[in-house]
């Protein structure tokens, strides 16, 4: 992810403005902006001061790649390297999906707090969605954790088994 998507999503999770942010990094409005976007590139310590002050750690974790694990209905199945792990917010938001994938019930919102609507989305998601699907709505501990729930066709459980099986602890990002 880029410094200029990583700062503004910090941001933004922390409820922040540019200017109040800016603010307490000690960093001035226009140049905030400039950094998020992509005019200006801050060093490793400005953004991690900047991250600081929305209330963030600048850390590392895996790179999540996709591989294809199967076919189902002619479309590829791609499965990530390692699961993704969503911040809270965006793990138990209310969401709204795309068309691709719930192109039945155009406009429902899921409330992702709600253990059965969670359930819905991830069945969605896995059967219909691509990689970017999966890392904006599936997060890999609860992922696991509603596995044996899910309905799913047989070759899509096929090919994302191995990532949810018994070594699941090492392969969540």
């Amino acid at each position: 992810m880029a410094d200029s998507n990583l700062l503004q999503r910090a941001r933004k999770a922390a409820g922040l403005s540019q200017s109040s942010l800016a603010a307490r990094s000690g960093t001035s409005r226009p140049t905030l902006s400039a950094y998020e976007n992509g005019h200006k590139s801050p060093t490793i310590e400005t953004t991690e001061r900047i991250l600081q002050q929305a209330g963030f750690s600048l850390t590392i974790e895996p790179k999540i790649e996709f591989r294809q694990a199967g076919l189902d209905r002619g479309r590829s199945i791609l499965v990530p390297t390692h699961l993704p792990c969503l911040l809270v917010g965006e793990a138990f938001a209310v969401v709204e999906l795309p068309l691709h994938l719930n192109w039945s019930d155009r406009g429902r919102r899921f409330d992702l707090r709600d253990r059965r609507q969670r359930a819905r989305v991830y069945e969605l998601v896995l059967r219909e969605g691509g990689p970017d699907d999966v890392l904006t709505y599936i997060d890999g501990a609860l992922l696991v954790d509603l596995w044996a729930e899910l309905v799913l066709p047989a070759r899509v459980r096929a090919a994302w088994s191995p990532l949810v099986g018994d070594d699941v602890e090492r392969r969540i990002a």
